[in-house]
């Protein structure tokens, strides 16, 4: 059984992700937040472990980290430090796969938009794992919108970013969070912009 570990599990994205896991799949997941108040209405699932604490204590991480088959990181903070950290713990527990949540608009790829400095620390974070040897895959969503639909398509580091201007769903998001993480061998070591559309629609 497949056992995932959400960083930041208390973001957005990553409570929209647990309602799916939870409903869509059998994994097993570990919630690590730093306050785990609102996670409490998942303790008493048999499937779920909320732990509280710090990506960037290293010390804790390597306690909570090993014995998992997929990272997923939704984080806000320090982001290369976070990269970094996560980067490093997973090497050594000899865990390989890494979903982490970025930006658009980290390699200038929206159409007519230049974001400037305000996506340094994105585009750090995303140059520290992109220089690691796991199993990564980054995605890079357009504006977000909590919109109660899944649909939405993706592009390639490399290819402009569609739609820009228009917001996709965390809930669209959230299903791709889910389907790279049952899925071992999708979109390994890439990159991808994630924005509205009907491609994939549920």
């Amino acid at each position: 059984m497949t056992r995932v570990l959400i960083l930041g599990a208390n973001g957005q994205i990553a409570r929209v992700a647990t309602d799916l896991f939870l409903a869509r799949t059998d994994v097993q997941l570990t919630l690590f937040a730093r306050q785990i108040r609102r996670l409490q209405q998942f303790s008493g699932n048999p499937r779920v472990q909320v732990v509280g604490g710090d990506v960037l204590d290293l010390k804790g991480l390597e306690v909570v980290m090993p014995g998992h088959d997929v990272v997923y990181a939704n984080l806000a903070g320090p982001l290369e430090q976070l990269a970094r950290a996560i980067v490093k713990t997973m090497v050594k527990a000899r865990i390989k796969r890494l979903i982490f949540i970025s930006s658009m608009g980290i390699y200038d790829e929206v159409p007519g938009e230049r974001y400037g400095s305000i996506l340094d620390p994105y585009r750090k974070a995303a140059a520290v794992i992109e220089a690691s040897d796991l199993d990564y895959t980054v995605l890079r969503p357009a504006w977000l919108s909590d919109r109660d639909e899944i649909a939405y398509g993706t592009t390639q580091k490399g290819e402009p970013f569609q739609a820009a201007g228009e917001s996709v769903s965390r809930k669209s998001v959230a299903d791709l969070v889910a389907l790279l993480a049952i899925t071992p061998s999708l979109e390994i070591r890439q990159s991808l912009g994630v924005h509205r559309d009907g491609t994939h629609v549920r």
